[in-house]
């Protein structure tokens, strides 16, 4: 038996042909684009076929007669049964010109081809599309009650299969399938759509928040997905049934999920939190349209709105497709599948597969350079603080990677030893004696840097003082606080604004501050300090909104503890959980990659929640933990008394908050 199979090459179109071919003595024909040819063989090597049972038919869908020449269409004249047209844009966001020229003009010339030559019967893959947005169950013998056809997808799939009702000339059958998405056994999946464009905000919600913790998601319609193998294993069962003719089959799970479903079966998924409370999305839909429109009309509205639906690879019209009005009735479809074992899986069964081929193969970050060497390579960039710890742990790093390192610090001995540490590694390092805490060093700083480097690329504000001491000890130590603001805020901020003008003179920059997971937490005994990193967080934050149209970013680093010769004084953190300088730079690296506005633990994020929802309860717990690690021998003044040995309950706490440090 012989085929035509136009689309042979799409998403659906080569499982079509696979399929159709595995059926004892099949020949398919299948039309292809002069620019397409050279894979022919790729299509062949899939199909496990030579050229003598898959025969490839160059031509032009949008070109009369298919722009197939005339001795090709008399061989396929006394050949071909089944006509299986499946070419068409199925991109939502084509321009209207080239999915009017494909979708509609490519149906009326693939018609008349089929009548041309004698093709017994013509298969048309339209769409659920075809019935726009319909409110209600849209039958399968319903067509012209399709509604609301204004987007030019929906308008050319209802134009489409209109021309099959009344122009082809031989019987024909149509198939409206449902939101096809990735093979239910493999995953396997050509492109981002339908579902597919809520997994990079599902992936944002499992990086920043712990998989036990509920969020705030949308509810909003029914919304039918059916995945790529059950689509042609009914296509093929289907087109082979006699007495069939003239109807159309939705090719649509019976029982389809809400919206609000299937975001969270996804979660589940990808490991994110679910979405325990749903807005129903519906409820935009009271806001006047005239409202909406001059809301979005304005500056910032806009601005926010499109670097949002850009960062999340959103389209357009999304919130069409969350308040999705219609439901699909199926009986046609399910009486010809009956008896054959051809049923939609469960979306709950395959989801992981999808996910997991979209987080290997489609996410879009996979085809951005996201090495630390092609963010760096070349740029100056300043560490303060660089002679040990993270500092220098970082220095390591963004010096292996080919940047212009350049580390400051106050003592020259130790900047002597870490530029011979990384220089033994085969990296450079340019290394500046310092104290930005002092004002006029700090100028001199900037001024050495712009004179033999041209400026900053990267600063990164590490350098910083940490007191642990409670408030009631500190009555009499008011310099505690005014020398932690002198070199974490003050210091911080002058080296900042010295660096800004380079950076908006080559608008391009990025600041990196180091702060603490204390700012999020509010954790007890350290007043100065955290209060000094709160400081620098708001400037960062500030600066952000001021310079976010420049290109120069500022990235705030909530960073847990880390062993450092900064905690070294007070013994007890040597029984708790703490990261390591490298695991710290680490997160550092992240900042420069990928310059968000954030980077913080999951348990950091979940205490500034706590503290924002339920201040009162936050209160209670770090008060518990205040008074039950007791004051460090270094704050007491007792330098050589020997560590607090820790209970239980304290190991407990600390391996469960790790990173929060009392």
């Amino acid at each position: 038996m012989h085929y035509f199979v136009t689309g042979a090459t799409g998403f659906i179109g080569r499982r079509l042909v696979k399929a159709l071919l595995a059926r004892k003595g099949a020949v398919v024909h299948f039309l292809i684009r002069a620019e397409s040819a050279s894979r022919t063989q790729e299509l062949l090597d899939y199909w496990g076929v030579d050229r003598t049972r898959a025969i490839a038919v160059p031509g032009d869908l949008t070109e009369p007669g298919l722009g197939i020449t005339k001795p090709q269409r008399q061989r396929l004249q006394v050949h071909v049964k089944h006509f299986f047209h499946l070419a068409a844009v199925y991109d939502l966001k084509a321009d209207p010109a080239s999915q009017e020229r494909v979708n509609v003009e490519g149906t009326r010339h693939a018609v008349a081809f089929a009548a041309e030559i004698g093709a017994e019967c013509f298969h048309h893959v339209s769409s659920i599309a075809a019935a726009g947005l319909y409110e209600g169950v849209f039958r399968e013998d319903m067509f012209e009650e399709a509604e609301e056809l204004d987007h030019p997808y929906y308008k050319t799939k209802h134009d489409s299969e209109r021309i099959v009702r009344e122009e082809c000339a031989v019987p024909w059958r149509v198939y409206r399938p449902g939101i096809v998405v990735g093979d239910s056994r493999t995953g396997e999946m050509d492109k981002i759509d339908g579902p597919y464009y809520f997994f990079k905000l599902i992936q944002r919600m499992r990086q920043i928040l712990p998989p036990w913790m509920p969020t705030i998601g949308i509810e909003g319609g029914r919304i039918n997905i059916v995945p790529v193998d059950f689509v042609v294993d009914a296509l093929v069962h289907i087109a082979h049934l006699r007495g069939k003719d003239g109807k159309c089959f939705h090719l649509v799970d019976p029982t389809p999920y809400r919206v609000g479903d299937v975001l969270n079966v996804f979660a589940r998924a990808g490991h994110a939190p679910a979405m325990a409370m749903r807005i129903n999305a519906a409820l935009l839909g009271f806001i006047p349209r005239g409202i909406k429109k001059g809301m979005l009309a304005l500056t910032p509205v806009r601005r926010i709105r499109n670097a949002v639906m850009k960062d999340l690879g959103l389209p357009e019209d999304i919130l069409t497709f969350v308040n999705y009005p219609t439901r699909f009735d199926c009986r046609e479809a399910q009486a010809a599948l009956q008896g054959s074992g051809i049923e939609v899986p469960r979306l709950e069964d395959y989801a992981w597969r999808l996910w997991d081929y979209w987080e290997r193969h489609l996410d879009p970050a996979l085809s951005i350079d996201r090495t630390l060497k092609g963010q760096v390579r070349g740029k100056v960039v300043l560490i303060t603080g660089g002679s040990s710890g993270i500092g220098l742990a970082t220095a390591h790093k963004i010096a292996a990677a080919g940047a212009v390192t350049i580390i400051c610090g106050r003592d020259a001995e130790k900047l002597a030893e870490a530029k011979k540490e990384v220089e033994t590694a085969g990296h450079a390092l340019v290394t500046y004696q310092a104290d930005i805490a002092d004002y006029a060093q700090c100028d001199a700083l900037v001024k050495q840097i712009s004179e033999a480097h041209g400026g900053v690329d990267v600063l990164i504000n590490n350098a910083g003082r940490s007191i642990r001491r409670a408030i009631d000890g500190s009555f009499d130590r008011f310099h505690d606080f005014e020398r932690t603001m002198a070199l974490n805020y003050f210091g911080a901020v002058r080296l900042t604004l010295g660096v800004l003008p380079s950076m908006m003179a080559k608008r391009r920059g990025h600041v990196i501050n180091i702060s603490s997971i204390g700012v999020l937490t509010n954790a007890p005994r350290f007043s100065a300090y955290v209060s000094s990193k709160a400081a620098l967080e708001a400037f960062g934050r500030c600066a952000a909104s001021e310079f976010s149209d420049m290109n120069i970013d500022f990235t705030t680093i909530n960073m847990p503890l880390v062993r450092t010769p900064m905690i070294a004084p007070t013994k007890i953190y040597q029984q708790v959980p703490t990261l390591s300088p490298d695991e710290a730079a680490d997160l550092v690296v992240e900042a420069i990659v990928y310059r968000p506005a954030r980077i913080a633990t999951k348990l950091g994020v979940f205490g500034q929640v706590l503290h924002a929802f339920a201040p009162r309860v936050a209160q209670i717990i770090m008060n518990t933990t205040f008074r039950m690690f007791p004051e460090s021998a270094a704050a007491k003044g007792q330098k050589d008394a020997p560590p607090v040995e820790p209970s239980p309950d304290m190991i407990a706490l600390s391996n469960l908050m790790r990173g929060i440090h009392f």
